[in-house]
């Protein structure tokens, strides 16, 4: 068995890819309110800045930045799954493997985290995470996907509404980091 080995750093940023075990699932985004309510309760019990999500229908990218002290994003994430999962039909086939550990076979087991090293590695997530509906074909514009912080980001004025507006750009960053 693999001996993974992830980054712990107190209060730390770190950008996330979690992906449901079945990838032509639209669970995440036709269960939404629950996945909402999921993270609600673990971000009110175990606090953490969200910098930017987007949940697409088979996985979802985000970036978290720890409470000074606090490495255990671990937890959190194993919570919001948790939740989510209990507060969904049980609709899924499982495998032996996952019938026998009592797993609900919503999930990929694993995730990938990468840790935030500089401003410009957080501008790159930040972008990725944004423009990934976009990537994957599901809108023709960033800012017609609902379930992205990318909206919020307009707002304070770090993108323009009309911000990759079809176009995957390498490399590009929003106007508000200027």
């Amino acid at each position: 068995m693999a001996n993974y080995r992830r980054q712990l750093l107190p209060g730390g940023t770190f950008f996330f890819t979690v992906a449901l075990q079945d990838r032509n699932s639209h669970l995440l985004v036709e269960h939404i309110d629950a996945l909402r309510t999921a993270l609600s309760l673990v971000h009110q019990r175990h606090p953490f800045g969200i910098d930017a999500w987007v949940v697409l229908p088979d996985h979802m990218h985000a970036i978290w930045t720890l409470p000074p002290g606090d490495s255990n994003y671990a937890m959190r994430w194993k919570r919001i799954k948790a939740l989510f999962s209990r507060a969904i039909p049980r609709q899924e086939t499982r495998s032996a493997s996952r019938w026998w550990k009592g797993e609900r076979g919503i999930w990929q087991r694993r995730y990938w985290e990468h840790t935030v090293r500089d401003m410009d590695d957080f501008k790159r997530c930040f972008d990725y995470v944004h423009l990934n509906p976009l990537k994957h074909g599901l809108v023709t514009r960033v800012k017609d996907w609902p379930y992205s912080s990318f909206h919020r980001q307009v707002e304070k004025g770090v993108y323009q509404p009309d911000w990759c507006g079809g176009e995957v750009i390498e490399g590009v960053h929003g106007a508000g980091w200027d």
